[in-house]
């Protein structure tokens, strides 16, 4: 799964207890230009470790910025697909999304499909946000994208961090586009998915419509 000489790689580690920190240490050995490591004191949340990691890029210049999972449930070869739509032009953020075109997810149990999939009935119908994979994490942006949103005002930390993120996107004017992936459940670690996981994303589409209307998004 080499990619092209184009791609770097930055990994935001919460203080994995897997010892991701020595394995990319000793993978940027062998590419010390094109991978860095960032690691963190403790369990700091899903939407902080992305804006950390957003906004290193934006600091070294990067054009087009890409957040996707490390344990390979996202393809990095699926990578040139997102980052062309968004080069070509054909749209602002490009989203590997599981659900346009049909449902392409293997070795999810059918509560957890379910579960996902419905969310993003609900997300649709509260927001109006035109995407059917609300809590893709599979992700390319133009940096202009990044630049215009005002991190400060991002209070999301889990799932809904996904859905806020779009959602002000779109707001801005900006396209949106979902690309098709397969997306495959790992075989190793436990997934973060809680209660109140899912309570935050349920309540906090309710914010994010009400800012909207009255303005204070």
């Amino acid at each position: 799964m080499e990619q092209p000489g184009m791609l770097d790689v930055l990994v935001v580690d919460d203080d994995s207890p897997d010892g991701t920190p020595d394995i990319v240490r000793a993978v940027a050995e062998s590419y010390p230009r094109r991978i860095q490591l960032v690691e963190r004191a403790g369990k700091l949340g899903l939407g902080t470790a992305y804006l950390e990691g957003y906004t290193r890029a934006l600091e070294q210049g990067y054009e087009f910025i890409c957040g996707m999972d490390a344990d390979l449930s996202h393809n990095p070869d699926d990578l040139p697909r997102l980052i062309g739509t968004v080069s070509d032009g054909d749209a602002d953020m490009a989203i590997g999304s599981r659900y346009v075109g049909g449902v392409r997810i293997i070795n999810w149990p059918l509560s957890r499909l379910m579960l996902s999939y419905f969310a993003g009935i609900y997300t649709r119908v509260i927001t109006r946000l035109p995407v059917r994979d609300v809590t893709a994490g599979f992700l390319c942006y133009h940096r202009r994208v990044l630049e215009s949103l005002d991190f400060s005002r991002i209070q999301s930390n889990g799932y809904s961090f996904l859905i806020e993120v779009k959602f002000r996107t779109w707001r801005k004017g900006f396209v949106l586009k979902e690309i098709p992936i397969v997306f495959t459940e790992r075989t190793e670690g436990q997934s973060k998915m809680s209660k109140a996981i899912i309570r935050e994303a349920a309540f906090k589409v309710w914010e994010f419509r009400l800012r909207d209307l009255f303005g204070r998004l």
